[in-house]
């Protein structure tokens, strides 16, 4: 692979693993905001990839693989199975019609894009020193990992709907793999497969969770089970 295809195979993958994450702060449809953490997953993968074709590192392209199982294809269907659940309803509560979508966010549309724009600068701002010591086309994108990171905490804390705050938790949990892979042009493949159960293991328990306050509460609206408790 040439340095100029390892260039532009690198920055294309993460533009769309950056986009994927602007495009999870635009959109409110749960099953929409799903796919395209699919999409976020494979870039991932895609980036490990290429890291990986470049520098000829076998062990890396394994761990590019086992990314896109996980984070394009298990993840999002653990996730698309609690939206099912969700739509079947159940409980001693009629399941509300806008349970697929995030009715209520904590910041409107419009501003969390604003402060998506706003994370991406100060995401540039803090990783110009770091590329400056090795201006290398890994490197250099950089700040887009960093980037998915603060876009993905925003969006953890600026949903109420609990899957929704799960996919935030997830574009959080990529962006740290995603910062791991150009700052160290990847982590060996015993660490990401233990990192990887762990998020698996907590997407599980949230899988569940989310489906047992369904069946008990016809809905998964923090605020609504807050009032709940303060009952």
């Amino acid at each position: 692979m040439s340095h100029g295809v390892y260039a532009q195979l690198l920055d294309l993958a993460c533009g769309v693993f950056l986009l994927c994450a602007v495009v999870v702060l635009w959109r409110r449809e749960l099953a929409v905001v799903v796919r395209v953490l699919a999409v976020q997953g494979a870039a991932l993968a895609a980036i490990a990839a290429v890291l990986g074709g470049h520098e000829r590192r076998w062990g890396l392209l394994v761990v590019a693989a086992g990314v896109g199982v996980l984070r394009a294809g298990v993840l999002p269907y653990l996730l698309r199975r609690a939206l099912d659940v969700g739509a079947v309803g159940g409980g001693p509560y009629r399941e509300d019609v806008s349970e697929g979508r995030e009715t209520r966010p904590v910041v409107n549309v419009a501003a969390s894009l604003v402060v998506a724009a706003l994370l991406v600068l100060l995401a540039y701002a803090v990783a110009r020193p770091l590329v400056a010591l090795d201006p290398t086309p890994a490197t250099r994108a950089l700040p887009v990992g960093l980037s998915v990171v603060l876009i993905g905490f925003f969006a953890l804390v600026a949903r109420r709907r609990a899957l929704a705050q799960v996919v935030g938790f997830l574009v959080l949990d990529n962006g740290i793999t995603a910062t791991a892979f150009l700052a160290a042009s990847g982590v060996p493949p015993i660490v990401e497969l233990g990192v990887s159960f762990d998020v698996l293991l907590a997407v599980l328990v949230l899988y569940v969770l989310t489906a047992r306050m369904r069946a008990a509460f016809g809905g998964t609206d923090l605020d609504d089970l807050r009032e709940l408790s303060d009952r």
